[in-house]
């Protein structure tokens, strides 16, 4: 059975309630250890009415304890979130866990506590200096992500050859796609011949590119598609030929992807040394500790995920 450090998110939202109410499901299919100290866990669980399973595995000296406020932003759930999982990533880096799984942070609080990081993937970028490569989505559709959580402004100027070249070489190497994987256009229309941009020739060369060298290492045949039209790269005729996409930005790809599978997504952290997965929502402050019973999909998903990649 596989071991897995789970960080505990924001504990002013609903990351310990999912691990409470699911532990029994989840130490079914792994060896959990929760990076949550027990002065904390039990304050959690005292507010939330759920009694504590035996074999609750915990940590110690995670980071300062601090009063839980249901729905609150604050610096220090924010800084209790961070080391929670720098923990879960220490211990996977150090191979005494197979793999880590993070349940939802909220980043305003990170930046009150003074992280500097955006998230996790950035995190995880700098902590092992790597290209880590977010996609998410579930069985039935994944989405990579070749820019994520910068203005969209931005978003243009960041296509460039080498990089996406290196991005889709990335991507078939860790998430090992099993059928021809889509890459999205930027424009409208795919840019219509250039009527409305030009990125899609950038794009057209990285696919030549990353296809090329596929080919040239055996690997198989040419592994990419596209630059496809986005607004119909997701209806159903050209969906059952594609299980991956690749989208130029953040909501290009997560938009379609939480229309169609919204409750089941998970998000996995590629390119890296150690294996990451997470939920695929948020801290849901609105529902937190006031007995909404939760969906569980997402996180036994990510599970799941783990059991079968780690």
């Amino acid at each position: 059975m596989k071991k897995v450090a789970i960080s505990i998110g924001d504990l002013n939202g609903i990351g310990i309630q999912l691990a409470l109410e699911n532990h029994g499901k989840v130490a079914k299919l792994i060896d959990p250890i929760y990076c949550i100290d027990k002065t904390m866990l039990t304050q959690a669980a005292k507010l939330l009415n759920i009694g504590i399973p035996d074999n609750f595995q915990t940590i110690e000296n995670v980071a300062p304890s601090f009063q839980i406020e249901a729905g609150t932003i604050s610096k220090e759930s924010g800084r209790y979130a961070y080391e929670s999982f720098n923990k879960a990533v220490i211990m996977a880096d150090l191979k005494k866990v197979d793999a880590i799984c993070t349940l939802p942070i909220h980043k305003k609080s990170w930046e009150l506590a003074g992280i500097q990081y955006k998230g996790h993937t950035d995190a995880l970028r700098d902590f092992f200096d790597a290209e880590a490569i977010m996609m998410l989505g579930c069985p039935e559709m994944y989405v990579a992500l070749f820019t994520e959580h910068i203005p969209l402004k931005e978003v243009a100027p960041s296509i460039k050859e080498k990089e996406l070249t290196r991005f889709l070489l990335d991507f078939y190497k860790t998430a090992k796609p099993d059928r021809t994987v889509a890459v999205l256009g930027l424009n409208p229309h795919a840019g219509d011949n250039g009527v409305l941009g030009d990125e899609e020739k950038i794009i057209s060369k990285a696919i030549e590119n990353a296809n090329a060298f596929v080919s040239w290492c055996g690997e198989g045949t040419a592994p990419y598609e596209g630059p496809l039209v986005p607004d119909v790269a997701f209806t159903p005729n050209v969906r059952k030929h594609y299980t991956y996409y690749v989208a130029m930005y953040h909501d290009q790809g997560l938009a379609p992807l939480k229309a169609l599978h919204f409750d089941e997504g998970i998000n996995v952290s590629l390119n890296l040394p150690i294996l990451r997965t997470s939920v695929d929502h948020g801290t849901a402050f609105d529902i937190a500790y006031k007995g909404v019973k939760l969906d569980s999909l997402s996180y036994l998903n990510a599970i799941k995920y783990i059991v079968d990649n780690a």
